[in-house]
């Protein structure tokens, strides 16, 4: 049977798919689009993310969301077992690859590029063999050295975040002289030990961390120095969506907006972004930061 009509997600306790389509034929990484910035699909398996926390707690569910997301032109579905934001608790490594490894085998097996968050080297390297391409690593300053031995051995992309710290730290750690120079300054020292670790630049995709060991005006001063990171010759990708710092931008009435009312916000930041030089977003809503890059790219043509 060549369709989709045997995937999980169909059951009485689970979300229904979407509709069903023929498997496409695998996404590639050098099959990106070149004529705008492409759109990463956050897909949190997780109980406890600060957006989507417990949406998609069971393989079907994820899978289901996934599908979704992948139907709704996400070119990247970038899929997480283990909770970043700040003050979250660490997930066992058998219980994060529980999470997320058959849905990346599923969503691989429908046609997405797949990227898996995580900070470790044992589930980034069970991922590449469940078909995932793109390592996205939180770990910032504290990336491991195995990390890297995998990252060159495999050939995988890897995003390589800023970050100080971990959960329980990073925002004691949030201080800076310029906070755009810093940020560029320390994430370019760990771009080099990717480099003398082997693996090469082409792989490297640099992301500014919002929201990682930044407050809310770090955050918008790394969005207008955003020129300083794209000058670097590296792909740079732009995580704001649902951050914190846009609930108190769009502050009603004393009270921050909630995570899923920031998307118009996100959208807006995705836009400018792109504008700016960007080669990618990373976003919860799919459909409208999809349109916001196409207006971004179109308006520059």
């Amino acid at each position: 049977m060549d369709s989709l009509a045997a995937a999980p997600g169909t059951g009485p306790n689970t979300s229904p798919l979407p509709v069903l389509r023929k498997p496409r034929a695998r996404a590639t990484f050098e099959g990106l689009p070149s004529d705008r910035a492409v759109v990463m699909g956050i897909l949190n398996v997780t109980p406890d993310s600060f957006s989507d926390g417990g949406a998609h707690v069971t393989a079907d569910t994820a899978i289901a969301a996934g599908l979704r997301m992948f139907y709704s032109g996400a070119d990247i579905i970038d899929v997480g077992g283990e909770s970043t934001r700040p003050g979250s608790d660490e997930v066992p490594e058998d219980e994060e690859q529980r999470r997320i490894l058959p849905v990346v085998e599923a969503l691989v097996k429908a046609g997405a590029l797949v990227s898996v968050d995580t900070r470790r080297a044992s589930t980034a390297e069970k991922a590449l063999d469940a078909g995932a391409t793109v390592i996205n690593d939180v770990s910032g300053n504290l990336l491991s050295d195995e990390m890297i031995r995998v990252l060159a051995e495999r050939g995988a992309y890897y995003v390589l975040m800023h970050n100080r710290g971990d959960s329980k730290t990073m925002g004691s750690l949030a201080e800076y002289g310029d906070v755009v120079e810093d940020v560029l300054a320390e994430t370019l020292a760990v771009r080099d030990r990717l480099r003398a670790g082997g693996v090469a630049d082409e792989k490297v995709i640099l992301d500014p961390g919002l929201g990682f060991a930044k407050d809310g005006e770090h955050n918008w001063a790394l969005l207008r120095g955003l020129g300083r990171f794209t000058a670097q010759g590296h792909r740079v990708l732009v995580g704001a969506s649902r951050k914190r710092f846009l609930g108190e931008l769009l502050t009603s009435g004393g009270k921050a907006a909630p995570p899923q009312q920031r998307d118009a916000a996100t959208a807006a930041i995705s836009a400018l972004a792109a504008a700016a030089g960007a080669w990618g977003v990373r976003v919860h809503d799919v459909a409208s930061n999809l349109d916001a890059v196409k207006v971004a790219a179109r308006a520059k043509a």
